[in-house]
């Protein structure tokens, strides 16, 4: 053997190694194709590659049973039947105010009061001139009492010619001045008893009364202001504070009048205040005013609140549902309810689809009571939850789905 041999055998053999290479390798992508069509195979049939089904959905809200036997619904706002804007009837600057707003008066309660010097220097004049007036009285009853004894005493002497009848004609003449004279003193206390009572009246135009129980609203003038019951001086002011009896409110809708004849005085209603959307007040319809609006071809109805709540204040927002009957006590309080179209059976479940990260998951859930066209939902979802109605049919766990655009 020569070396040329022996170096020919230690030789490599590039082209026979590239072929097992080569071949090596189709037979890994050959693999790896087959595993990738055998995951898209699995993902497709699970649902992971098939297109997004579109769903229509709905969602789980709290309402009240009263929603199910309401015949019309209207909005308005909560007005004070009984108000007022207390004002003076006299001219002057106030001096005093002891109200603001928010605070609660009493008829006849002292609310503010004017400058009032000269009305009580009026009142105490007027107060001595009846002393004077019953002094005078008294005076010329006194002084007529001793002309009718002197009268009745010539009287007597003129019938026995014991004196001259020219005597008794003067003793006559003084009876009847002295009686003239109580008349009139008596006409003179009336007059300042009269004058008494207006200087009385006239300062107690300076003390501003609340006409009746309420709470102040606005307050629109303070200490130092000219009050005025004309207010067309500058700076006057004609109103000191405006107050509204809470007892008094009630909410006043515009019903339409193709539907005023599904309303009734003393028909059931139940308000709600925009201000308190989690709570319901029962009402009943007080009035329908009988007169139309031609510009909104509407009528005003005024609806009563049957309980009371400090929180309801005068022009706040509300909505009045006009019911067919009366809300019974357990049908006060609120449910979590759905439509009856949301809630399927399957394999003796009862449940519905709940639409979450695209998904829809199937949820079972325990019903209620049937309201009308809802369904109480006792258990399984909550309120704010959106839950597929359509295509049902169509619809598995677990599938991929996306909301129908409305």
């Amino acid at each position: 053997m020569t070396v040329d041999n022996d170096l020919s055998k230690l030789r490599i053999d590039k082209e026979s190694i590239s072929r097992r290479q080569g071949k090596k390798k189709r037979y890994s992508l050959l693999l790896l194709a087959l595993l990738l069509i055998f995951l898209l195979v699995i993902l497709y049939f699970q649902g992971v590659l098939k297109p997004a089904l579109e769903v229509q959905v709905t969602t789980v809200q709290r309402i009240y049973p009263a929603q199910t036997f309401t015949l019309l619904n209207a909005s308005g706002y909560v007005v004070a039947q009984r108000k007022a804007a207390v004002a003076s009837k006299l001219t002057g600057r106030l001096v005093f105010l002891g109200v603001e707003e928010g605070s609660r008066v009493k008829k006849g309660e002292v609310i503010a009061r004017l400058e009032n010097d000269d009305a009580k220097a009026a009142l105490e004049r007027a107060k001595a001139n009846v002393k004077v007036a019953r002094f005078n009285l008294k005076q010329s009853r006194a002084e007529l009492d001793d002309v009718v004894l002197d009268y009745e005493r010539n009287k007597k002497l003129v019938e026995k010619d014991i004196i001259a009848r020219s005597q008794f004609d003067s003793a006559e003449a003084r009876y009847k001045k002295a009686k003239a004279a109580v008349s009139a003193h008596k006409a003179a206390l009336r007059a300042s008893k009269a004058a008494l009572k207006e200087a009385e009246v006239s300062l107690e135009y300076t003390i501003i009364r609340a006409p009746f129980d309420a709470v102040v609203l606005t307050k629109n003038a303070d200490i130092g202001d000219i009050v005025t019951p004309i207010g067309a001086a500058a700076d006057a002011k004609s109103a000191v504070v405006s107050i509204a009896d809470m007892d008094s409110l009630q909410v006043e809708v515009d019903v339409s009048e193709s539907n005023i004849e599904q309303v009734k005085v003393g028909q059931p209603c139940e308000i709600q205040l925009d201000a308190l959307p989690e709570e319901r007040f029962r009402g009943v319809v007080h009035m329908i005013v009988p007169t139309a609006d031609r510009t909104k071809a509407s009528i005003l109805v005024k609806a009563a609140f049957l309980d009371k709540d400090p929180r309801i204040l005068p022009e706040m927002s509300a909505k009045v549902a006009f019911l067919s009957r009366q809300v019974t006590p357990e049908e006060e309080k609120p449910l979590k309810a759905l439509p009856e179209t949301a809630v399927v059976s399957r394999e003796g479940e009862t449940l519905v689809f709940v639409v979450r990260n695209n998904r829809a998951l199937k949820t079972p859930v325990h019903l209620g009571k049937h309201l009308d066209t809802m369904v109480q939902i006792l258990d399984g979802v909550e309120v704010g939850e959106q839950v597929a109605i359509a295509p049902l049919d169509k619809i598995k766990n677990g599938i991929k789905v996306k909301v129908a655009q409305e």
